[in-house]
């Protein structure tokens, strides 16, 4: 199955509690043994489980998806945001990223750059700036319960306080059109703050699958933000003036 069919697939799964095969297989066109197949290879990578008929994604803790399932949903418009995204970084940046799959994406494009030195609180990041020998550093902190994909808390937030970035990278669940910016993870947005607050220019990677999208913990506004990278012109979205600069695909 095609990477394409793959994404589908999951974001089909992201639809329902329990779906199928015979519907999925009716979704995407395919046979009930193609599409079994393939949710046999997803739940050996851990991204869903197998129930009489059907599947069902691994998101019952936190009724939102793992990092591994997320760093799969739109997964192309993600990296053509990260190529979009680095063209506001040069040589011998000082550069932070959030823990979101969006700031993985870039991470993945960094060294082609020459003595950058990237300040991250995502743990499956680190990971890759390590794989890439990318000077990477560790906010420090403690592992998100409800994100385990992340480090929070004091530590975090005292590391990148104490640190002056040229720019910074996040993401976020949801923008309304108000220019309000929410995420579901209350206790990562306090260093997400942090590192706007810290950086001479900042980021917003949004894809548009967030727009019109809701979520409960407010983050920031638009206006807080220098510049946004999104798949999709946007701008005539918002029922208010946006001051920050888009870069579009």
């Amino acid at each position: 199955m095609k990477e394409l069919q793959e994404k589908e697939l999951l974001n089909a799964l992201s639809t329902d509690k329990i779906v199928k095969v015979e519907d999925l297989a009716s979704m995407l066109s395919v046979s009930p043994s193609t599409v079994r197949r393939k949710l046999t290879e997803l739940q050996s990578r851990g991204l869903l489980t197998r129930v009489r008929g059907g599947a069902q994604l691994n998101d019952e803790k936190n009724y939102f998806p793992k990092f591994s399932f997320r760093s799969h949903m739109n997964s192309f418009e993600k990296k053509k945001i990260a190529l979009s995204a680095i063209k506001l970084i040069k040589n011998g940046d000082v550069i932070f990223l959030d823990g979101s799959t969006s700031s993985f994406f870039i991470a993945e494009y960094l060294s082609e750059f020459k003595n950058i030195k990237v300040f991250t609180n995502g743990i499956d990041t680190l990971s890759l700036l390590a794989k890439y020998g990318i000077n990477g550093y560790s906010t420090g902190g403690q592992i998100s319960e409800e994100n385990p994909s992340v480090l929070i808390g004091h530590y975090a937030d005292e590391m990148i306080k104490n640190v002056k970035a040229d720019v910074s990278f996040f993401s976020a669940q949801a923008i309304g059109k108000d220019g309000e910016i929410y995420d579901c993870f209350e206790h990562e947005n306090p260093l997400r703050l942090s590192m706007i607050k810290n950086s001479a220019k900042s980021v917003f990677l949004c894809d548009s699958t967030k727009f019109g999208r809701t979520a409960p913990f407010k983050l920031c506004s638009i206006n807080d933000v220098d510049y946004i990278v999104s798949d999709k012109a946007a701008i005539d979205y918002f029922d208010v003036p946006v001051k920050a600069k888009f870069l579009y695909l």
